[in-house]
C-alpha cells in the first residue's frame, strides 16, 4: 500500500487531556440543532435557486459557466447535512430523516440511512481494514504528494463526471442490518420524491433547466469540491491511525468559508472526538483546546492553499519550514 506523507499533529492530546470544567463545557454543547440545520438548508436552497434564476435571465454562457461551481459549493452543503443527519445533529423525532432525506439527500442522489451504514463505520473501525472509508480512499490517488500528471487526471476524470458514480457508490454499504436508524423511513418515500419530481419537471417543460443547472453541475463541479473535501479531512493510506495523527487543523479564512464554504470540517478532528457536537458549535470546542494549550500552532494550517502546498511539497523539503511559511502567508 502507498503511504502518504506523515502529518504533524495539531493537537497535543485527545479528549481525555482536557481538564474536567472543559468537559463540562463540551457536554453542554451536545445535540442536534435543528434551528441551524433548517437555516443552512434554506440558505443553500435559496443560493442555488437564485443562481438559476440569475442565469436563466441574463442568458449567456459566462453566466452559465459561473453558475455551475456556485450550484456546486450549495449541492456540497446539502451532503454535509445528511452527514449531520447521519449523526442526529440535524433533525430529532419520527420525521426527522424523512425531512432530511426530502431536503437535501434525495436531490444528490443519496439517503440518510445508506450513508449512515458507510460514516459509521468509518467513525467505529477508523483507519481499519474495517473502515469502509479508509479502503475506498487507499492507493496512488490518495496518496501525497502526488505526480502532477496524475493529479491533473483525477481532477479531469472529476470536472468529466466520471468520478460521480463513485461518490455515490462510496455512500452506500451492503450490509443493510447495520447501524438501523430509530425510525425507519418508509421504503416508497424515494421512488415517490422522483415520480413526483419527474412529473412537475414534465408540466413545467423544466427538463433543460434541470439537466443544464442541477445534472451538470452535481456530475462535474460536485466531485471536485468533494474531494478537496475528503482531502482536507484526513491524511489517507496511514493505516491504524490516530485522529490526531491523521487530521489536519485548517483555519479558513471568511473569504474561504463564503465562496466554498464547508460546515466547519476544516476542523475535522473535533467531530471524531465529539461525534455529538453539531457543526456550528465545533469552532467553540477549538476554543477550548486553545484555552487549555493543547493547540500546536506551528501545525495548524490558515487556509486551504496553505494545506495544499504542504501535501504536495516535495519529500526532501523540511517539513516545519514548510509548515512555519504556511502559517506565515
Amino acid at each position: 500500500m502507498n503511504q502518504s506523507r506523515t502529518l504533524p499533529p495539531a493537537l497535543t492530546g485527545n479528549k481525555s487531556h482536557l481538564s474536567e470544567q472543559a468537559r463540562k463545557e463540551i457536554q453542554a454543547l451536545n445535540g442536534a440543532r435543528p434551528k441551524e440545520f433548517f437555516l443552512q438548508v434554506s440558505g443553500a436552497w435559496v443560493v442555488i435557486i437564485a443562481t438559476i434564476m440569475l442565469a436563466i435571465h441574463l442568458d449567456t454562457i459566462w453566466m452559465t459557466l459561473l453558475a455551475l461551481p456556485i450550484i456546486a459549493t450549495r449541492v456540497n452543503i446539502l451532503g454535509l447535512l445528511v452527514h449531520e443527519q447521519v449523526h442526529q445533529l440535524g433533525l430529532r423525532g419520527q420525521y426527522g430523516d424523512i425531512l432530511a432525506n426530502v431536503l437535501a439527500a434525495y436531490p444528490i442522489g443519496i439517503t440518510v440511512e445508506d450513508y449512515a451504514r458507510v460514516h459509521l463505520s468509518h467513525h467505529k473501525y477508523y483507519f481499519t481494514e474495517d473502515d469502509p472509508d479508509f479502503l475506498r480512499k487507499s492507493g496512488p490517488d490518495w496518496t501525497f504528494p502526488m505526480p502532477g500528471p496524475h493529479l491533473i487526471k483525477l481532477l479531469l476524470s472529476d470536472l468529466c463526471g466520471l468520478s460521480f458514480y463513485r461518490i455515490l457508490k462510496g455512500k452506500r454499504l451492503e450490509n443493510k442490518q447495520i447501524y438501523k436508524r430509530p425510525h425507519p423511513v418508509p421504503k416508497w418515500l424515494r421512488p415517490a420524491f422522483y415520480i413526483g419530481l419527474a412529473v412537475l419537471l414534465t408540466c413545467f417543460e423544466l427538463w433543460p433547466v434541470f439537466l443544464v443547472y442541477w445534472l451538470l453541475p452535481l456530475m462535474t463541479f460536485t466531485p471536485l469540491v468533494v474531494r478537496l473535501g475528503a482531502i482536507c479531512e484526513h491524511v489517507y493510506n496511514l493505516p491504524q491511525a490516530k485522529v490526531i495523527e491523521s487530521s489536519p487543523l485548517i483555519i479558513l479564512r471568511w473569504w474561504e468559508k463564503l465562496l466554498l464554504p464547508n460546515l466547519n470540517f476544516a476542523l475535522h478532528a473535533y467531530h471524531h472526538f465529539f461525534p455529538g457536537v453539531a457543526w456550528c458549535n465545533l469552532p467553540k470546542i477549538h476554543n477550548i483546546f486553545e484555552r487549555e494549550n493543547m493547540i500546536n500552532k506551528e501545525a495548524v494550517f490558515y487556509g486551504y492553499w496553505a494545506y495544499l502546498k504542504y501535501l504536495q511539497a516535495p519529500l526532501t523539503d523540511d517539513h516545519e519550514a514548510i509548515i512555519n511559511t504556511a502559517v506565515s502567508e
